[in-house]
């Protein structure tokens, strides 16, 4: 495929308003409500960009550095950072806003990876590529170019591993750890 598009063309902002029913058993806005809104965001910005239905193959870390408060907008800010043949990294940063205070603060940052699929034949079909307009776009693109290479060495490492692992030894190694074994 030798079609280009621009980052800008597929940048999606989702806001929604946190209500009561958001609320986990603490009081702040359940992680799952805001998951599934990155998951949400995710599924726009890279559908806008291929054009064609994507499915959620994997999610990059997601570390909740702020709660969030019910009655709060949340904003999310997705755009495409990367892309390969038929995958794309989306990039998404949550901020909340509390409107008393008038206090922004960012809640956290995620990388999903997105792939287009044929929704006849469910196969993996060619994505766009990118048009890079400034550095910061040059330099996303370049760290999800790092993100994918250095997922796919921990998969391979991680393989090896469980293939070699010497179960007998690696218990051993457990003393001192917060776990007892308890084997009949």
């Amino acid at each position: 495929m030798s079609e280009f598009r621009t980052v800008k063309s597929s940048q999606i902002v989702l806001k929604e308003l946190m209500i009561p029913s958001y609320s986990n058993f603490g009081g702040k806005v359940h992680g799952g409500v805001i998951l599934s809104l990155m998951d949400k965001i995710a599924y726009t910005t890279a559908a806008s960009h291929s054009r064609n239905y994507c499915v959620t193959a994997s999610v990059d870390s997601v570390n909740f550095v702020s709660p969030v408060e019910v009655g709060e907008l949340v904003t999310l800010m997705a755009s495409v950072n990367y892309v390969g043949r038929s995958s794309m990294e989306v990039g998404i940063k949550v901020y909340s806003e509390d409107f008393k205070l008038g206090i922004n603060k960012h809640t956290n940052t995620s990388y999903f990876t997105m792939v287009a699929i044929d929704e006849e034949t469910r196969k993996p079909v060619p994505v766009p590529g990118l048009i890079l307009e400034d550095e910061i776009e040059v330099r996303r693109f370049i760290w999800g170019k790092f993100r994918k290479r250095f997922k796919a060495e921990y998969r391979h490492q991680f393989q090896g591993l469980q293939e070699d692992l010497d179960i007998t030894a690696e218990t051993q190694k457990l003393v001192g750890e917060n776990c007892q074994i308890a084997l009949p």
